[in-house]
């Protein structure tokens, strides 16, 4: 569930020269089996584990570096960014462990993109709106604590839940220690000059979510060697990377921890952090805001598709482009253009500033809509057909 911006967050626009990286020489591996969730994997990375959008200019050094000196650069830096003794990092890495089905999940081929029509179905069902309901009657009292403190909807939240783990049912198998070492140096390398850097600046980012695991064992007084969670480091109810969780987790209920796994108080209000800290300079959750309107467009003017999605349009700009709300709409209102391909046709939506704030979970305009519908259907209101 990390850092600027899902694909601002979790993309990597890089042109350098590419030099393919060779992986480093193989360490002993566990018969690791890959996590297969138990109801399908929104997008083709979880949350949280793409790299970050570099500074323009940026160097990148693709010069590969032997697997003993990368490793020993990690112990000697984490140990003095997050001071912490070398010798306590070094006893927890002699447990770590390569994992091929870690490699083999991070360099499957990306699948084709559904259309709208076939990806609501996986998870907009009846037992995912009738587990969620049940979810939220039973932590009702805990989630309107949060809703009125930080104006994030309890059935937001219980959707972001029910959409990353089916209501805490499925947080991950493997263990986050031996996921984030396998990623950090042993990054999956498809050969393909083209993508060099990129695959680069993954392993960089999984090095630094490795860092930040033991940063965060220490300040919350974590064993890290036992947490588990998805096949990229993902970890609690709401899969929070390390960086996440140290960064935007909350303490919801004053016990001096911050407990993603198992405090429901801190799961809930950390969620709701997260979306009113992600969104950076262009800020995040609005309470009481809209999060989408259905919209239609004007016979006689081409589609518009914008490249990113930052609310930035007013009605009137979306006018001039032929684009009507259907939905009562406030006259201030910005927005972004949603266009989806639904079983009969397609849909256009208007999505304002709190469906951007989803976004920033996971960039994929269908994620969004996604968690918003089924908040929708949680709450007991109509949703439109796919």
């Amino acid at each position: 569930m990390t850092r600027t911006a899902l694909f601002c967050l979790f993309t990597l626009g890089l042109v350098a020269c590419a030099t393919p990286v060779k992986s480093p020489t193989p360490a002993p591996q566990t018969a690791g089996e890959p996590v297969k969730p138990a109801t399908p994997a929104i997008g083709t990375t979880p949350a949280e584990t793409s790299v970050e959008a570099m500074p323009v200019g940026a160097p990148v050094d693709l010069v590969p570096v032997p697997f003993e000196t990368a490793r020993a650069d990690f112990v000697r830096d984490t140990a003095a960014k997050y001071a912490i003794a070398p010798a306590t990092i070094e006893a927890t890495l002699a447990q770590a462990q390569f994992l091929d089905s870690v490699v083999s999940l991070m360099s499957r081929p990306a699948e084709r993109v559904k259309p709208w029509s076939e990806y609501r179905p996986n998870f907009i069902t009846a037992s995912r709106i009738e587990g969620g309901r049940a979810f939220l009657a039973t932590h009702r009292d805990e989630l309107q604590r949060v809703q009125a403190r930080t104006g994030v909807p309890a059935e937001i939240i219980v959707a972001i839940i029910g959409v990353e783990t089916s209501y805490g049912g499925f947080t991950g198998k493997t263990r986050v220690l031996d996921a984030l070492y396998t990623l950090a140096f042993r990054y999956p390398r498809s050969g393909n000059p083209e993508r060099a850097a990129y695959e680069y600046k993954r392993e960089l980012f999984f090095r630094d979510e490795l860092a930040q695991l033991f940063a965060l064992g220490r300040e919350e007084n974590l064993d890290i060697a036992s947490l588990t969670g998805s096949y990229a480091g993902a970890m609690g109810l709401g899969q929070f990377m390390p960086s996440s969780y140290r960064e935007f987790a909350v303490d919801g209920d004053g016990d001096g921890r911050r407990d993603l796994f198992n405090d429901y108080d801190d799961v809930f209000s950390s969620i709701a952090n997260y979306f009113l800290k992600k969104g950076g300079e262009r800020g995040g959750w609005v309470r009481g805001g809209a999060v989408a309107a259905r919209a239609e467009l004007q016979p006689g003017f081409a589609e518009f598709n914008p490249e990113t999605w930052t609310p930035d349009y007013t009605l009137a700009d979306l006018a001039q482009r032929g684009y009507r709300p259907l939905d009562p709409v406030a006259p201030d209102a910005t927005a972004t253009l949603v266009s989806l391909e639904g079983s009969t046709g397609k849909q256009y939506w208007l999505g304002f500033q709190n469906y951007y704030a989803i976004t920033r979970y996971n960039n994929s305009k269908m994620y969004a809509m996604a968690v918003y519908q089924l908040s929708q259907a949680i709450a007991g209101k109509e949703i439109p057909p796919a």
